[in-house]
C-alpha cells in the first residue's frame, strides 16, 4: 500500500482529526513526549579519557526525533528539551567541568546542544519527502543531520577551548564517528521497520 509523502510517522500512527484543537493538543503531547525520551536518552552517557564530550545516546534520539515528527515538530521537540535544560530541570547529560542549567548552552559542549534543533528540522524535512521509507534513503537522510552536528559541536569545542581546527577535529569528531555510523545505521533501520509495520495496519484494516 502506497503512503503520500509529506507526512511522518506521527501522522500515521496518531491521525489528525477534525477538530483543530485536538491536533494541536496531540503536536503538543508529541512534542513533550520526544522531549522527555531526548533527556532519558542524554542521560545514557560514558566518558573516554582523550576527549572532554562524552558519549551520549543523543544523537540517536535527534535523529529519531526528527524522522518522526517531521521538520517543524520536530524542530520544536529538541527546542523544548534545550528550554527545558536551560532552566535547570536535569535533562542534559552529566559532564564533568561543564555547569548546568543555561551555563550548559554557552559551555564547551553547547555547540553540540545548539545543533540539535537544527539537525532534527533537517532530518525531519528529508523525511516528510519520503526519504525514510527505505534503509539507503533513511541513512541519506540523516547523514547532513550528524555532518551539522559535527560542524557546529567541534567548531563551538573549538572557540571555547582555544583549540586548533585539527585539535577540535580530534578531540569533538574523530573520536565519535565509529559511535555515530552505528547509531545512524540503528535508525536507519528502524524508520523502514516502521513504516512497514503501518503498511501492514492499514492494509488490513482496509481490508476488514
Amino acid at each position: 500500500m502506497a503512503i503520500s509523502t509529506g507526512t511522518t510517522l506521527a501522522d500515521h500512527l496518531i491521525p489528525s482529526r477534525q477538530a483543530r484543537s485536538l491536533n494541536m493538543l496531540r503536536d503538543a503531547l508529541l512534542i513533550i513526549g520526544f522531549s522527555i525520551f531526548m533527556a532519558l536518552c542524554s542521560h545514557v552517557s560514558f566518558m573516554l579519557p582523550f576527549t572532554p564530550v562524552p558519549i551520549t545516546l543523543q544523537t540517536l534520539a535527534v535523529l529519531l526525533t526528527g524522522a518522526a515528527l517531521g521538520s517543524k515538530r520536530g524542530g520544536l521537540a529538541l527546542v523544548l528539551y534545550l528550554a527545558e535544560g536551560a532552566v535547570g530541570l536535569p535533562v542534559f547529560a552529566p559532564i564533568a567541568g561543564s555547569p548546568g542549567g543555561f551555563l550548559a548552552l554557552l559551555s564547551f559542549t553547547g555547540g553540540y546542544l545548539w545543533s540539535f534543533p537544527i539537525v532534527a528540522f533537517v532530518v525531519g524535512w528529508l523525511c516528510e519527502r519520503g526519504l525514510d521509507r527505505s534503509f539507503l534513503t533513511s541513512a541519506l537522510a540523516m547523514l547532513p543531520g550528524t555532518v551539522i552536528n559535527y560542524l557546529l559541536g567541534a567548531s563551538w569545542l573549538g572557540v571555547t577551548l582555544h583549540l586548533s581546527i585539527a585539535q577540535a577535529f580530534s578531540l569533538g569528531v574523530l573520536p565519535f564517528i565509529p559511535g555515530d555510523l552505528l547509531k545512524l545505521i540503528i535508525a536507519a533501520l528502524l524508520l523502514p521497520a516502521a513504516w512497514s509495520l503501518v503498511r501492514k495496519v492499514k492494509s488490513e484494516r482496509n481490508s476488514e
